[in-house]
């Protein structure tokens, strides 16, 4: 939930999904209503033809900026995007196959399962889900965050509005769903999330609405029934004196090789935790995070055994060393002109990117979606450089258009799916009823490099980095600087310019440029990182520089 002059109610409900669990069809449809939810004409007992216009109205206005009637499928150098065949399928939970052409998706609106031919490019007969309540109500729907593989190649996949996970048989296309055995007494669901396997096959979820870790038994489950699930409850104290409904469940990750499960726990924009639970020991370890990383929801774990983290509340992704507890934020490039419709160079001051779910591919990439960014990201923590794609998509219904008389707004792409043959990556439109591509075998038109990669400065003090940059095709280069000074990847009271911001290259051509860094005088000691590269309009470049402040 970002800053509401940033961020308009209509993307504000949506970001609560991930972070808090509110149902945000509710939200959306309250203000969807507006003046329509009352019948014009006062009366006590409005006639039925009045309530049968409003409800229609209402499913209308609904449809407009739920279901995507009016979208397109646009592209970029990097970016495809693919109408779904179906009307108001509402994508969420997308899975590449490791083996296999396939690209599968859940409709949280109509309860089905499709899948996507890449290689030949069309789609397969979507199979619906057995129960899907949402399937029959106009303005309702299913949130599926989650679906992964097990290792006999079988689909499973969260489920909000049933309160279970299912289980999708490939060999024989079926479908089974287990129930899980809690409901929230607040909300009704436990919302599960987040699901993920160890190296016996065994299940692991968690839910929003549920601080618990919940594991299936695979030779006890049963079809249609709670059997061969059982309850770990998550030690919340870390939470002492915040309103129970406030605190949630993020996402978790498994940790295979040394038996360790990793769990983010939020009170949204309040406090952060992230948890180490050992399946061998049977113990709970917590990490208290610091107050601008108040919002962790999405968990992947690197080569080196270390969990990142998105934070959904601000434009910082961070690593959490596991051997030793410490923390190193990093930040997205700032937010976007583009997203707002504004003819400035810049947007609007205290824009957030929000980083949502991140996954690492099998090369140790990390990968991350930002939300009202409206770009897919990749960090290589080896070379320590992010990657950004721009979505060519943008939808003025969802954002804060300043001047909507220009493109505008976000294509609302919330979850997404690493490829593990070709590393592509394919990403859910919700509100748009797309899917999309992101070609990560094409290369990027430059590469950015940076010197020295760390450096000491006293608070005050200003130094000289050495930016340059490589053609690898014609392009027109825009620098651009971010850092984990602050929650939106401004510098805060600290200053940097570089010596040119904007010039057009040649391929095989290079250019250095300097960035000239200032440290505030009231700036906390400690380390922090720069991110400094370049823009080319689809993709962004950037280089990440340890700055230690004494």
């Amino acid at each position: 939930m970002a800053k509401p002059r940033i961020v308009s109610k209509r993307v504000k409900s949506v970001l609560i999904i991930g972070s808090v669990g509110v149902l945000v069809l509710i939200v959306a449809y309250v203000s969807l209503l507006g003046n329509n939810s009352a019948p014009t004409t006062i009366s006590r007992y409005p006639s039925a033809s009045l309530v049968a216009n409003s409800k229609q109205d209402a499913v209308k206005k609904y449809q407009l900026q739920f279901c995507g009637t009016d979208s397109k499928t646009n592209a970029n150098e990097y970016v495809q995007e693919y109408k779904l065949p179906q009307h108001c399928e509402m994508p969420l939970a997308v899975y590449a196959e490791g083996k296999g052409n396939n690209i599968w998706y859940i409709s949280t609106k109509n309860g089905a399962l499709g899948a996507f031919d890449s290689k030949s490019g069309n789609f397969e007969k979507e199979r619906l889900i057995p129960i899907w309540k949402s399937r029959s109500e106009p303005i309702d729907s299913s949130q599926v965050w989650d679906m992964k593989s097990d290792k006999n190649g079988d689909l499973w996949f969260t489920d909000e509005k049933q309160n279970a996970i299912w289980r999708y048989f490939k060999s024989s296309q079926k479908f089974e769903m287990y129930k899980v055995p809690e409901n929230s007494s607040s909300f009704g669901t436990t919302y599960p999330v987040s699901v993920d396997f160890d190296n016996n096959g065994n299940v692991y979820f968690v839910g929003i609405r549920s601080p618990a870790l919940w594991i299936g038994n695979l030779t006890k489950l049963r079809n249609g029934t709670s059997e061969g699930l059982s309850k770990i409850p998550i030690p919340v104290s870390g939470f002492r004196g915040i309103e129970p409904d406030l605190i949630s469940t993020g996402s978790l990750a498994l940790d295979k090789k040394n038996g360790v499960i990793w769990i983010s726990m939020l009170a949204f924009n309040t406090k952060g935790q992230i948890i180490r639970y050992d399946l061998k020991d049977k113990n709970f370890k917590t990490y208290d995070m610091p107050p601008e990383l108040s919002s962790p929801v999405g968990i992947a774990i690197d080569n080196e055994s270390n969990p990142w983290i998105t934070d959904h509340g601000t434009s910082l992704f961070f690593k959490l060393d596991h051997s030793t507890g410490n923390i190193t934020k990093y930040s997205t490039s700032k937010a976007s002109a583009r997203i707002f419709g504004s003819n400035s160079s810049s947007a609007p001051q205290g824009a957030y990117t929000l980083p949502y779910w991140i996954k690492s591919d099998s090369n140790g990439i990390l990968w991350f979606n930002e939300h009202t960014g409206n770009k897919i990201a990749k960090f290589d923590p080896a070379t320590q450089t992010l990657t950004e794609y721009w979505i060519p998509t943008q939808d003025n219904r969802w954002g804060q258009c300043i001047d909507p008389r220009v493109p505008c707004g976000i294509a609302n792409a919330l979850q997404f799916s690493v490829g593990q043959g070709n590393n592509n990556v394919w990403f859910s439109e919700w509100s748009e009823n797309k899917i999309g591509m992101i070609n990560a075998s094409r290369a990027s038109p430059i590469s950015v490099s940076a010197s020295p990669a760390e450096l000491t400065l006293r608070r005050g003090q200003s130094t000289d980095i050495k930016v340059q940059v490589k053609a690898v095709s014609d392009t027109e280069v825009n620098m651009l600087s971010s850092s984990s000074l602050t929650r939106n990847g401004d510098l805060g009271n600290s200053t940097g310019s570089f010596s040119q911001d904007k010039f057009n290259l040649k391929a095989g051509n290079s250019k250095e440029v300097s960035y000239i860094f200032t440290a505030a005088s009231n700036l906390k000691p400690g380390q922090y990182v720069l991110m400094v590269g370049a823009d080319t309009s689809p993709l962004t470049v950037l280089k990440a520089i340890r700055i230690n402040i004494i």
